[in-house]
């Protein structure tokens, strides 16, 4: 797959999304520390300190971005209404090289908008997927890889498409980071998508819901996960670092140092699906793709907006040539 051109079609909602700073807040702590609620006053005028749009954002359409400023040939398999904001999408990915020829107009909806609530580094989102008409996949043509990701709750029919897509297409590989309406799907429903998937990316979080139960053994959401059918499994785990598995080995692989505290981390599971991904694409082993994420997530966290920080290629390797010693995955 060390190709001179590769070719990645990434499949999944994009969104404008609306950062909306908030001055006034608080975080209410549940008993087990882990499911946290943003509180603000009801009722109330609450003042907020500053808005950015991001265009053309949501998971498949970062990795579009990112893959196609590291220099691999990229296009996007979505949907947009026929509006301002759509045009405003489709002019991005013009900009960022990204071909739009797969990007489906639907004439009298609306382009998908969701609200970005940032309190500290953490975000809530306020989302919404318009029910939207996409190309068959089977219009796609010749791939080296797939990126599938975040769309729609109404396309469970999709979904089978894409899966008779790789069936006839054994030479394409595909990577799958399951979105909100997809892990409400189970991987009972996405049965075929998981035992097509070359590589599958989630957080610690997700993979213990499509597996259904809490498990503190990283070993064991990682080998459960590819009886699935992943060849390679990586689970993040946010500022603590993400775990890899191929063929029986299992790694764990440390954040690259911050050289500031992150101003936001939306963005950084994407941002680390790309390094890896990329990674792949180039012909670079699983261990190497570990060393490559990290730098991509390290970098959009430094700045508003999934991907203000996305690295050119030449700017990711410098990056690497001055990583400490210690910055390499390590055996489990």
């Amino acid at each position: 797959m060390n190709k001179k051109n590769p070719k990645l079609i990434c499949i999944g909602d994009v969104v404008m999304d609306a950062f909306i700073t908030l001055k006034e807040a608080r975080v209410h702590n549940h008993p087990d520390r882990e499911h946290l609620e943003i509180c603000m006053p009801f009722g109330d005028k609450i003042p907020y300190e500053s808005l950015m749009v991001a265009v053309a954002v949501g998971n498949a359409s970062n990795v579009a971005v990112g893959a196609s400023r590291l220099g691999i040939d990229t296009s996007m398999l979505t949907a947009v209404g026929n509006d301002h904001y759509g045009k405003e999408i489709l002019d991005w990915y013009q900009k960022e090289k990204v071909s739009a020829t797969l990007v489906r107009v639907n004439k009298g909806k609306p382009t998908n908008y969701h609200f970005v609530l940032n309190y500290g580094p953490e975000r809530t989102i306020l989302i919404k997927h318009q029910d939207y008409d996409y190309y068959d996949p089977a219009r796609l043509g010749p791939a080296d890889w797939i990126y599938f990701s975040s769309i729609g709750e109404h396309t469970l029919g999709f979904h089978a498409k894409v899966a008779a897509y790789l069936k006839k297409h054994p030479e394409t590989r595909m990577a799958f980071n399951p979105g909100t309406f997809q892990l409400k799907f189970g991987a009972k429903k996405l049965r075929e998508i998981y035992r097509m998937t070359y590589a599958l990316f989630v957080n610690r979080a997700e993979a213990e819901h499509i597996l259904g139960a809490k498990r503190d053994n990283i070993r064991a959401l990682l080998a459960g996960l590819r009886r699935l059918g992943p060849k390679i499994v990586v689970i993040t785990d946010g500022p603590l670092g993400a775990y890899a598995s191929d063929d029986g080995s299992c790694y764990f692989m440390p954040p690259y140092p911050d050289p500031r505290p992150p101003v936001s981390r939306t963005g950084a599971g994407d941002a680390f699906s790309t390094g890896f991904l990329s990674a792949l694409i180039y012909g670079f082993s699983v261990p190497e793709a570990l060393r490559w994420a990290p730098i991509e997530s390290m970098h959009v966290v430094q700045s508003f907006g999934a991907q203000t920080g996305l690295l050119t290629k030449p700017a990711l390797l410098q990056l690497l040539k001055k990583a400490p010693k210690s910055y390499r995955p390590k055996l489990l």
